[in-house]
């Protein structure tokens, strides 16, 4: 085993859990939330995991033993240096003090040229502005009809909006992993054989297991601290919402984008538009405070990403 094979293996290892870790908030941080009162959490781990394991070996199947989905086709395969492992480290410590870090834009940045990563940053600013304008607009007509700060579900309905959830949050995580997984499989083979497949997956559905045992991380404060996030039935159409979104761009073209920055777009939408319908017991001094918070966190964690990526390109590397 070479040097280069070693560097590849620790930046698989942590990319895999920085962005599952990292980014379990936006997929399965309102189903955790939801739910973790009622299910026990491998029960939980056992359904995502599913969906997890269908996912790649389906991406696997149809693309030639490529479990990225196409996310590859502007970044071509390099020879793995140690600057490339160092990014999905950074990516951890950041996960571990509750920075909901870009793992697009941090761990992608590193492989990508300068024209790639504006590419990038200019479809993540858009799909963050649309996610916004959608929720804002979609939550000011729900707002009218239930106030998400109680949940008002009739007990006989519970089930139904359970169910909703789980089949919601099924398509989410399939959407998700179908574009995002392109972050972990950078450090891989673009056609990866099948006993590499099983390792991935193991590694994949381990580190998940962590994430439910621990009930999302501090990560989870992001989705915690929003309006009724631990109602099942606001849980569904987020995820709902935020699902159809990612499709949308993931069909859009092959570049990849931010998910992060759509889900925190999302959320930003959704509580305006709350505060705008409830402006009576809802203030706007509360919303913009929490909404400013998560947008500086983003920001921080861009400022990383675009810091490592030109001290790689221009410093440590000038011909990459």
């Amino acid at each position: 085993m070479d040097i280069h094979t070693i560097y590849a293996f620790v930046g698989f290892m942590l990319a895999a859990y920085a962005v599952i870790a990292n980014d379990s908030v936006q997929t399965l941080g309102t189903f955790i939330a939801s739910n973790i009162r009622v299910f026990k959490w491998y029960w939980l781990w056992i359904a995502a995991s599913i969906v997890l394991i269908f996912t790649l070996m389906y991406g696997w199947h149809i693309n030639g033993g490529d479990i990225s989905y196409g996310r590859l086709a502007k970044i071509p395969p390099v020879e793995i240096q140690w600057y490339h492992a160092a990014a999905p480290a950074v990516l951890v410590l950041l996960t571990r003090i509750g920075i909901p870090v870009s793992t697009t834009f941090l761990v992608l940045s590193v492989f990508a040229s300068t024209f790639v990563l504006e590419k990038m940053l200019v479809k993540s600013i858009v799909g963050y502005g649309l996610a916004a304008i959608v929720a804002y607009v979609l939550w000011m007509v729900l707002a009218h009809f239930m106030n998400e700060k109680f949940n008002t579900v009739k007990k006989s309905s519970r089930k139904y909006w359970r169910t909703a959830q789980w089949l919601s949050t099924g398509f989410l995580w399939f959407s998700w992993l179908s574009h995002d997984m392109a972050n972990i499989a950078v450090f891989l083979p673009r056609e990866l054989p099948f006993d590499m497949l099983m390792g991935a997956i193991f590694v994949l559905v381990a580190w998940l297991g962590v994430i439910f045992y621990t009930q999302g991380g501090k990560i989870q404060t992001i989705v915690l601290e929003k309006t009724g996030s631990r109602f099942m039935r606001s849980a569904t159409i987020i995820d709902l919402i935020y699902a159809i979104i990612l499709w949308y761009f993931k069909e859009l073209n092959s570049i990849p984008m931010s998910t992060t920055w759509v889900f925190v777009g999302l959320l930003t939408g959704r509580e305006l538009a709350i505060a705008t319908v409830h402006r009576a017991n809802y203030k706007f001094g509360y919303v913009f405070p929490l909404v400013g918070k998560d947008f500086g966190k983003m920001m921080i964690g861009l400022m990383v990403s675009v810091a490592i990526v030109l001290t790689i390109h221009y410093l440590i590397n000038p011909t990459s």
